[in-house]
């Protein structure tokens, strides 16, 4: 058995409910929080304002941002039964792909790569899939000022993107998929319940 802390990322597109997830599953695995940062990206709102213009200066923001909470991972509390993040540094390269010009990508994919080995790889990954309905009602019911012209399409593509990278995911990280589109864990602790048992089984730390 790996005597290391458990780590488990929850992934998946905006609005899909993962820091609802993290906030209840961290009760339940006592772990040691990792929360991606969103708000403090001042290209974000100018991004969503005009994509092609400022997608390469807010990715790169999001890359270095998350490389450097990911590197503190490496510093192992012994006494922390286990590591959760809403997020994984996978992520940054699903957007950059969706977003980014080709020439900005391959400049992009370099940078990514050197990373990329460096950082802890997540014991298991839990990734959430929604329709598409929800996911947008979800995203207004939060109101975050830069999300209330949030496009259908482009969260749509996110999707898709996310389900590609899954599909032919071969990391050494276990996938747990779960569509949280009825899924109640806002009210109802039995989800949760089921979600964390299904992490303990996936690391073997039963």
């Amino acid at each position: 058995m790996n005597q290391r802390p458990l780590y488990v990322a929850v992934e998946g597109p905006i609005g899909v409910g993962k820091s609802t997830l993290v906030a209840k599953l961290a009760q339940r695995l006592k772990a040691r929080l990792v929360m991606e940062v969103v708000e403090e990206n001042p290209f974000l709102p100018l991004f969503y304002e005009d994509p092609r213009a400022y997608a390469f200066q807010t990715q790169i923001f999001f890359l270095m941002s998350r490389f450097s909470q990911q590197q503190d991972l490496l510093q192992e509390d012994l006494f922390t039964p286990g590591i959760l993040a809403d997020y994984h540094l996978l992520k940054d390269r699903i957007f950059a792909q969706l977003t980014l010009q080709d020439h900005e990508l391959a400049l992009y994919e370099k940078v990514y790569q050197a990373l990329e080995t460096t950082i802890l790889q997540p014991d298991v990954i839990v990734y959430l899939n929604a329709r598409l309905d929800v996911i947008m009602q979800r995203i207004a019911r939060r109101d975050r000022p830069f999300e209330r012209d949030m496009d259908p399409d482009y969260i749509s593509r996110l999707g898709q993107a996310y389900k590609h990278y899954f599909a032919h995911h071969r990391g050494p990280s276990k996938v747990l998929e779960l569509d949280t589109t009825e899924i109640d864990y806002v009210t109802s602790d039995e989800p949760i319940e089921w979600v964390y048992n299904q992490i303990l089984e996936l690391s073997e730390r039963t």
